[in-house]
């Protein structure tokens, strides 16, 4: 009677996770990404864009939030030409969005260690089926045209003389979107069963568990902590400084990308970019101050300590959380890992992190407008923004730090009782 009880509650829980919990997951998740995106365009003034444009940015940012690809165009007719790209990633929204997709997809498979390949596939294409069906309609929505308006002067005399009347879009690649944001949230469920200690796996795959899983959610608690981090110096910020707006655009829109930045910055990692024109980096001054000059900017801790001294806490932060998550990490491991392998895990799963921030802070865009082919015209409306990482260096660093908090780490947590995984 027992083992028909136990079979049945079995059943019932396989069941339990169909379609519409994947709907219940993939419209939660649509609601965070909407909202953050929503918000932290209102924040910075997106409302007052022309001709109804909000909804359609919003989209776009949703769109590129999850992987998805916004291409920019502009049409001047034959005697003007304007060229643009856009290569960023609003942190903020893909933050909020992967949270909670990644909690309806781990909801329904708790309390259960072990589960078939079968069925979590399964489970998994479900959310991917509907997932792609949003990624479809967002794709759709997230386009929209906007005139550029020449102003007085010559160049206004010579555009309507000409009957050029310069416009700038964007419209989201369709078939791209689809494949990447499918990625982007294969990615998604493979991180959340790495970090999850009460996700089942495979039993193929239990042996690994011990190794990888304490390392991932060490990893994930690090960069949760320093958006935490800036959360609680934006709202400082925000309340004594002024410029409320626009701190709360920033957060909602690319904390993330700043925090994240600051990690390998305090890691000792450096950056080369460049800021010019009316754009900007959604990032404190002195970093727009470093990366503001007519050639290539280094930007490291050393540059940017030649305008702010304080900087140099950054590597004392990065010390502290780094041994916080390798003490988290040993501690989550069994008591019969060694030291030399705890300090290989940290050092790993270091390193895969930073890779990881280096290519989502990665970020170049430009914007410029010419008439008959000559020059940038309307100076308030070209511009480039690029930030780029030195890759080998900050990937080499983050195996040196990871060595040596992941053998402190370990060395702290050898007095604290510890179970393992489960």
């Amino acid at each position: 009677m027992s083992q028909q009880r136990t079979s049945d509650r079995s059943r019932a829980t396989r069941a339990s996770h169909g379609w519409r919990d994947a709907l219940v997951a993939v419209l939660a998740g649509l609601v965070a990404l909407g909202a953050t995106a929503a918000l932290g365009l209102w924040a910075a003034g997106a409302a007052d864009l022309p001709g109804n444009a909000f909804p359609n940015v919003v989209a776009a940012v949703v769109v590129m939030a999850v992987g998805g690809t916004v291409e920019l165009s502009g049409d001047a007719g034959f005697v003007a030409e304007t060229s643009a790209d856009l290569s960023v990633l609003p942190l903020s929204v893909t933050l909020a969005g992967a949270l909670v997709i990644a909690a309806g997809f781990l909801r329904p498979l708790r309390h259960r260690a072990v589960a078939g390949s079968r069925e979590l596939l399964g489970w998994a294409a479900r959310l991917a089926v509907l997932w792609a069906l949003a990624l479809i309609g967002l794709a759709a929505l997230a386009r929209h045209t906007f005139d550029i308006p020449l102003g007085e002067g010559t160049v206004g005399d010579i555009g309507d003389l000409l009957d050029a009347n310069p416009e700038v879009g964007f419209e989201a690649n369709i078939p791209l979107t689809l494949v990447l944001g499918l990625v982007w949230l294969a990615g998604l469920l493979v991180l959340a069963l790495l970090v999850s200690r009460k996700a089942p796996l495979p039993a193929h795959l239990l042996r690994f568990q011990e190794s990888v899983r304490p390392a991932a959610f060490a990893m994930v608690v690090l960069l949760l902590a320093y958006v935490v981090l800036g959360v609680a110096i934006g709202l400082v910020v925000a309340a004594t400084r002024g410029h409320a707006a626009e701190t709360f655009a920033v957060i909602l829109l690319g904390l993330p990308n700043i925090v994240w930045l600051a990690l390998t910055l305090g890691l000792g990692a450096s950056w080369e970019g460049k800021v010019e024109g009316p754009f900007g980096l959604p990032m404190p001054q002195v970093l727009d101050s470093v990366l503001r000059t007519p050639d290539t900017s280094t930007l490291n801790l050393t540059s940017l300590s030649q305008y702010d001294g304080r900087v140099w806490w950054l590597m004392v932060v990065a010390a502290v959380l780094l041994l916080a998550a390798a003490f988290v990490m040993a501690a989550r491991s069994p008591a019969r890992t060694r030291a030399w392998q705890h300090a290989v895990h940290m050092a790993v799963a270091l390193a895969l992190t930073v890779l990881t921030i280096c290519l989502l802070v990665w970020t170049a865009a430009h914007y410029g407008l010419s008439l008959l082919g000559i020059g940038d015209i309307g100076g308030s409306l070209a511009g480039e923004v690029t930030l780029r990482p030195h890759l080998w260096s900050a990937l080499a660093l983050a195996v040196a730090w990871g060595l040596v908090t992941g053998l402190v780490g370990s060395l702290l947590a050898s007095r604290v009782q510890r179970r393992g995984e489960v």
